[in-house]
């Protein structure tokens, strides 16, 4: 018996909104029912390009359309908040693009929402629901490297930007941590959990945001991170797990993995592949997929997106910022803070 259909709204028309629509229409159990821009003509377009038969030149309008079940945000992480919030509020489940918010106030926010309204809510963080990558996890938790004691990864694009481009400008939460650098510390999270201490250094924009950032992040096991994001410089997107009893690299791609490689003192070693039945390296239905297996089964949460280890990460994308003195408009900081306490990167 066919499942019945999970009704979509996206909410944006950007280039990830697209791509992550194109996945969704292919999903048999999946329908995209309407789309919202601030702008109708956006919104047209987008809905004549897939199919989609409402298109709404308002956010409002998505929110409240009792037809659909659960609306996926994509707009700049600058707006995810209100986007979200307004979702939320009008009793809609939502999937929201990272990074979640601009800062961890934000994403507490979301989450009490949520979860005052019972409604789901999950950040569109697709590493985590990647087969090789859940793979991967499975064989460090299961001690196939022994105690894991370092972390690396790192995430740049050549460029450049010019000042105009959003990657630049403070208004949308530019530069490369909350854009990029949200891979290398999510991923480092997902196998050490939210670290003890944070250290970082960046190279900073005349816009202030940071063009380069690398940070040295620390949990009282003695475990280590080192991790680097950058909008000046393409970087071989690679990752490596470091264990007392072997190593594993994925050697480009990271957060997406082709392959990765599993070396085990005195064996030899062991390649892990993507299988081809999972669909291409860059789909992002795997996270389509949990969103509706949760739904249908009444979750409010993943449990392979909890939103504990969203706002973890949130917490120390903002201790970063803390440190590298990255402060974006309407938000004040009392600096100084460490992830475990909140650097209070609030709304003014």
């Amino acid at each position: 018996m066919a499942e019945q259909k999970v009704r979509w709204g996206i909410l944006a028309t950007g280039g990830i909104a697209a791509a992550f629509t194109a996945d969704l229409v292919d999903l048999p159990d999946a329908e995209v029912v309407a789309v919202a821009s601030r702008r109708q003509e956006s919104a047209d377009a987008f809905a004549e390009r897939f199919g989609i038969p409402r298109a709404y030149g308002d956010w409002t309008s998505l929110a409240e359309d009792g037809d659909i079940d659960v609306v996926y945000v994509a707009t700049p992480h600058s707006a995810h908040r209100e986007a979200a919030g307004l979702c939320l509020e009008a009793g809609r489940h939502v999937l929201c693009e990272k990074a979640f918010t601009l800062n961890a106030r934000e994403a507490a926010e979301l989450v009490a929402l949520a979860k005052a309204r019972g409604s789901f809510l999950m950040e569109a963080m697709w590493m985590y629901c990647n087969p090789l990558v859940r793979r991967l996890k499975a064989l460090v938790d299961d001690g196939a490297i022994g105690e894991v004691r370092h972390v690396q990864a790192d995430f740049g694009l050549a460029g450049p930007f010019p000042p105009s481009h959003r990657l630049r400008d403070p208004a949308q939460g530019g530069g490369a941590l909350l854009d990029l650098g949200v891979y290398p510390v999510s991923f480092a999270q997902l196998l050490l959990g939210e670290p003890s201490d944070v250290m970082a250094r960046a190279t900073l924009s005349a816009e202030g945001v940071d063009l380069q950032t690398g940070a040295l992040l620390s949990w009282d096991g003695g475990a280590l991170a080192s991790l680097h994001c950058s909008i000046v410089g393409g970087t071989a997107t690679a990752a490596s797990i470091t264990g007392s009893a072997g190593r594993i690299d994925v050697p480009g791609g990271f957060f997406f993995p082709e392959r990765f490689v599993l070396h085990r003192d005195g064996r030899d070693p062991q390649e892990f592949t993507a299988d081809p039945a999972d669909g291409p390296r860059n789909t992002l239905r795997h996270e389509a997929a949990e969103v509706m297996r949760a739904l249908r089964a009444g979750e409010t949460e993943s449990p392979l997106v909890p939103l504990e280890g969203t706002l973890a990460v949130m917490r120390t994308l903002d201790a970063i910022r803390v440190r590298v003195g990255v402060r974006y408009p309407g938000e004040e900081t009392a600096g100084g803070a460490t992830p475990g306490e909140a650097p209070e990167l609030t709304p003014a």
